[in-house]
C-alpha cells in the first residue's frame, strides 16, 4: 500500500481537498467524502469508477474531473455533486435531497426513484429517466430516451429537447414538462393545462438549473395522469 493510500485511512478531510482514484482505491474515495462534514472535493481520474460518491449526507461539494459509471451520487442527501464527464446509469439513484449536476450526457435510469433535490444534466439522458420518481426534481438541458417518468409519482421533470417514446407511462402525480416533441404517451400520460402555478414551479426550476429568461415557459407543454388506472375497473383490464 502506498504511503498516500495509507494516510487516507486515519488523516481528517481538509478543506479543498484533492482525492486521486490513480493513487487511492474507491473505497478510500467513499469512505473520506462520508466521513467528511464540510468541505470541497476534487475527485481525479474516475475512470468510469462505479458507486462514486454514493451515500453522501453531509452539504459537501464534490467535484468529478471526468466520466463515471453506475450509480455515481446514488443516495445522495445533502452533497453538491458536479461530474464534469459523462455518467453511467443510475446516477442520482434514490437521491434524497442536495444537488447532482451531470455536465455531460447520462445512460438509462437516471434519478430512479428520487424522493428529492436537484439532478440537472446537461446533455441528453438515455430511457427511463425518473422511473418510480418520488419527489426528486429533474431538468435536462438536451432530450431523453423512452419510457421517461414510468410509474412517476411525484416531483417534476423539465426536458429542453425531445422525449422518446412512452412518455409518463401508468404515471401517478409527477409532472413533467416538455419543450421539444413528444414521440409518443405511455399509458395514462395527457397533456394537461399549463396554468399559472405551473409557469411560476417551471421558471424557478429552469433558474435552479441555471437556465435564463430566453428559454420562455411558454415554449413548454405539460404532460400529467388521466387519473384513470388509480381504481381498477375491468374495461381497463388491458391497461394494466
Amino acid at each position: 500500500m502506498s504511503p498516500a493510500m495509507d494516510g487516507m485511512r486515519s488523516a481528517p478531510a481538509t478543506r479543498n481537498t484533492r482525492l486521486d482514484l490513480a493513487e487511492l482505491t474507491l473505497r478510500q474515495v467513499n469512505e473520506t467524502l462520508q466521513k467528511a462534514e464540510a468541505g470541497d472535493f476534487v475527485i481525479t481520474h474516475p475512470r468510469g469508477a462505479h458507486a462514486l460518491g454514493a451515500g453522501l449526507m453531509s452539504p459537501i461539494g464534490v467535484s468529478i474531473e471526468g466520466h463515471v459509471g453506475y450509480y455515481c451520487g446514488g443516495m445522495n442527501q445533502h452533497a453538491n455533486i458536479v461530474i464534469n464527464g459523462n455518467a453511467g446509469t443510475g446516477v442520482a439513484e434514490n437521491m434524497m435531497s442536495g444537488r447532482v449536476h451531470v455536465k455531460g450526457d447520462a445512460s438509462q435510469s437516471a434519478g430512479a426513484t428520487g424522493c428529492g433535490g436537484l439532478l440537472v444534466i446537461d446533455g441528453n439522458a438515455s430511457a427511463r429517466l425518473g422511473i418510480s420518481l418520488r419527489g426528486l426534481d429533474i431538468v435536462v438541458k438536451g432530450s431523453i430516451g423512452h419510457m421517461a417518468a414510468f410509474m412517476a409519482q411525484a416531483g417534476n421533470i423539465v426536458v429542453l429537447g425531445d422525449a422518446g417514446d412512452a412518455l409518463g407511462d401508468s404515471i401517478y402525480e409527477a409532472r413533467l414538462f416538455v419543450r421539444g416533441k413528444v414521440a409518443s404517451l405511455g399509458t395514462d400520460c395527457i397533456a394537461k393545462e399549463m396554468r399559472e402555478e405551473h409557469r411560476v414551479l417551471l421558471r424557478g426550476l429552469l433558474d435552479a438549473a441555471g437556465i435564463g429568461p430566453e428559454v420562455d415557459v411558454a415554449e413548454f407543454t405539460r404532460y400529467g395522469s388521466a387519473r384513470t388506472l388509480y381504481h381498477f375497473h375491468i374495461d381497463n383490464l388491458g391497461s394494466y
